[in-house]
């Protein structure tokens, strides 16, 4: 890296990570000195003449950013699995390479998958606001008392197949599940990577579904782990919701926006599903207390904390470092957004 260098950085960075990316001699490092999101105003003044930019979700890059920047920019690094917040047609226009963390977070994101599950099957929200609001005691025990769905002999759909819903099958199937079907961008076809040797001679059947339809009626658990694109945004809305069943539940690791919230909040007031499990929403993270989603007892919502593991969380930043020095370098990086 013969020449020096200016990168930008949207976020202080966790311990390891900051010390690599000082450690590079020829860098100009331009860095936003708080935990908190960057200032857009800052971002677009301090983007000038910039050869790397490292950002967070949070952060937009688009026209206006990549022309902030100027012809310098050679690459953009961003701290995340989804790359929705990124302008890919004019990264692509131009040159400027993408690098992603999207192995590094599979293992977070499969447990919290679990996590979600049982919380809405279980009625956790629920059970836990009876309890905090002083309600337990004046609720004598009654066979049905707080029951819902088991898991066991469940079928489970999952709206995208990748990494992190094959590494969520990979800890359903001690459980006792009894079937999967998913649906990817090709509907029914088998899904062209087994990342864990899972599907090929399983124990159990484990199919493409034919359509969005078939996914909606058949599924006991519907999984969303599918990317954000225009086709999927509001996918799962008031059609498909009316086709899932009533003992159902709906589980979103993916992206807010695939799902219609209200669509979902009037399903869970029809009881057309039995319950949800969201890390993300439509419009995080401005969800204020009044917000209706929160009004419904069997809903869970968590504030997007997929990936929220320390080990996770330090190998995430360093990865986004290397992938950022890598574009810089002209070597490959150690994930990188094919545009």
């Amino acid at each position: 890296m013969p020449q020096k260098h200016k990168v930008v950085v949207t976020r202080q960075l966790i311990d390891e990570a900051q010390k690599l990316l000082e450690s590079v001699p020829g860098l100009n490092i331009v860095q936003w000195p708080t935990e908190q999101p960057a200032d857009r105003k800052w971002l677009l003044e301090n983007a000038k003449g910039a050869s790397g930019i490292l950002l967070m979700l949070s952060d937009i890059c688009d026209e206006e950013l990549i022309k902030a920047a100027g012809d310098s920019l050679k690459v953009i690094a961003s701290f995340s699995v989804g790359t929705d917040h990124v302008d890919r047609d004019a990264l692509k226009k131009r040159g400027i390479r993408l690098g992603y963390t999207p192995t590094c977070l599979t293992d977070a994101v499969a447990d919290l998958t679990i996590m979600l599950i049982l919380m809405a099957q279980r009625r956790g929200g629920e059970a836990i606001s009876k309890v905090q609001t002083g309600q337990w005691p004046k609720m004598p025990w009654s066979p049905l008392l707080m029951t819902g769905p088991q898991i066991r002999g469940s079928t489970i759909g999952f709206l995208g197949f990748g990494r992190i819903g094959q590494a969520t099958l990979k800890r359903l199937l001690p459980f006792g599940i009894s079937r999967v079907v998913y649906l990817t961008s090709e509907p029914g076809q088998l899904v062209k990577e087994d990342h864990f040797g899972l599907i090929k001679g399983a124990a159990i059947p484990i199919e493409p579904a034919k359509d969005w339809e078939q996914l909606a009626c058949e599924s006991d658990v519907l999984i969303v782990g599918c990317a954000l694109t225009r086709s999927t945004k509001h996918l799962i809305s008031t059609n498909f919701l009316s086709r899932m069943k009533k003992l159902s539940v709906l589980v979103n690791i993916a992206r807010g926006p695939v799902v219609d919230t209200d669509a979902l909040v009037a399903a869970l007031d029809k009881g057309e599903i039995f319950g949800a499990g969201l890390d993300v929403i439509e419009n995080e993270p401005n969800i204020l207390a009044n917000h209706p989603i929160l009004k419904q007892p069997r809903c869970v919502l968590v504030p997007h904390i997929g990936s929220a593991t320390i080990e996770t969380r330090e190998q995430m930043a360093t990865e986004s470092v290397k992938n950022l020095l890598a574009g810089l370098k002209g070597e490959p990086m150690v994930n990188e957004v094919e545009l």
